[in-house]
């Protein structure tokens, strides 16, 4: 069922009122996560928030039945809530217990991000990639995320164009011509790009799986920055069109150069950004209650975290833990799994709107020098 066709379903007037009390009488103004349980027990629903007595409350004082929160609690035969020492350890939590439970009206509407765009590189025997507005399936590698939708995909396009690369339907059977086959007729290619020249046709037999799997290689080279090949085939193309006068040849050739170009810098500027999220950062107990912890992020994604350490012993372990992360990996990973991305997207969004935490957020080096003082 669609978040957004949320019947009510679940709670009684009567229930409704009882749940409401509970809140009152029971729940803290403090960080956590809460769950909306079915009548089965079965999670429905995942949230977070800084209050969480005030955020519950909010749910029952919705409007009916515009408000996607007034119904949500109705579809609620139950709901619980557990505390966490930051709202950022709630939102770090809040993505566990969706990656882990997978509720129906989380995974529904809140993992669309719509003003983002991700390339996405699909698993099989013939690869393609594919401009997406979510990172939800488990099984692909994402790059990304980019600004821009119609730009990312008129990149890609051209990038698939160049490469030969397939646009079909996952569905579509591939032969590849180092295939043994049955009959020696001829296949014909689904659709009209590999007489055109902008694929290689491996629907057809018209190019064996180790041809295919080197432009696929080619692709992720462009996208992880090692190698500019395509930007190189259209300067090539370009130049032979302007040395013969083909001046409308060029210019069609110069926008999609300039299609390329503004993948590759976005590229670039995106490993430069994540590169910059590696940092120990220490966050306070917002309760008062003394559960400072620190976390270890390395490119973008929280590696561990710990209780603050206050002794010799507890700062040696965790520095430990930073000097194994400062040279356990290379640079920053270009292409992510799902969860990943999420945890990404996560993290810079929440430096982006408190800008003031990067203030407690510390080099490596200071970790591992003073635990070796």
């Amino acid at each position: 069922m669609s978040a957004l066709a949320l019947q009510d379903i679940g709670v009684s007037p009567a229930s409704l009122a009882e749940l409401k009390r509970r809140v009152q009488a029971l729940a803290a103004k403090r960080p956590g996560v809460y769950e909306f349980l079915d009548q089965t027990g079965g999670v429905i629903y995942v949230g977070k928030a800084k209050d969480v007595r005030t955020r519950l409350l909010s749910y029952f004082t919705a409007p009916w039945p515009e408000s996607k929160g007034a119904r949500l609690i109705r579809c609620a035969a139950d709901l619980r809530w557990r505390y966490l020492p930051s709202e950022f350890a709630a939102l770090l939590e809040e993505l566990r217990l969706i990656t882990l439970l997978k509720p129906a009206y989380n995974v529904a509407g809140n993992r669309t991000y719509a003003s983002l765009a991700f390339i996405k590189v699909t698993r099989g025997i013939a690869p393609k990639l594919v401009v997406s507005d979510t990172a939800r399936d488990p099984a692909a590698r994402y790059y990304g995320p980019f600004r821009g939708r119609a730009s990312t995909q008129n990149a890609v396009r051209t990038l698939s164009d160049l490469l030969g690369l397939r646009d079909c339907a996952e569905r579509q059977e591939m032969v590849f011509a180092d295939q043994p086959t049955l009959f020696d007729a001829p296949l014909a290619p689904a659709c009209i790009r590999h007489e055109l020249g902008s694929c290689l046709g491996p629907c057809a037999a018209r190019c064996d799986a180790e041809r295919y799997a080197g432009a696929v290689d080619a692709a992720l080279d462009f996208l992880e920055g090692r190698a500019a090949r395509p930007l190189d085939r259209i300067l090539d193309v370009m130049t032979d069109a302007a040395a013969a006068q083909q001046f409308e040849r060029a210019a069609a050739w110069r926008e999609r150069f300039d299609e390329v170009t503004w993948l590759f810098a976005a590229l670039a500027r995106l490993r430069a950004a994540v590169e910059g999220l590696s940092f120990v950062y220490e966050v306070k107990d917002e309760s008062g209650e003394g559960g400072d912890r620190v976390y270890l992020l390395r490119h973008g994604t929280v590696r561990t975290s710990a209780a603050h350490p206050r002794t010799p012993i507890e700062r040696e372990a965790f520095a430990e833990s930073v000097r194994h992360a400062a040279v356990d990996e290379g640079p920053a990973p270009a292409a992510r799994s799902g969860a990943e991305m999420h945890q990404l997207l996560l993290v810079m969004s929440w430096f982006r709107r408190n800008p003031e935490e990067y203030d407690r957020t510390s080099p490596y080096a200071r970790w591992t020098g003073e635990a070796a003082q």
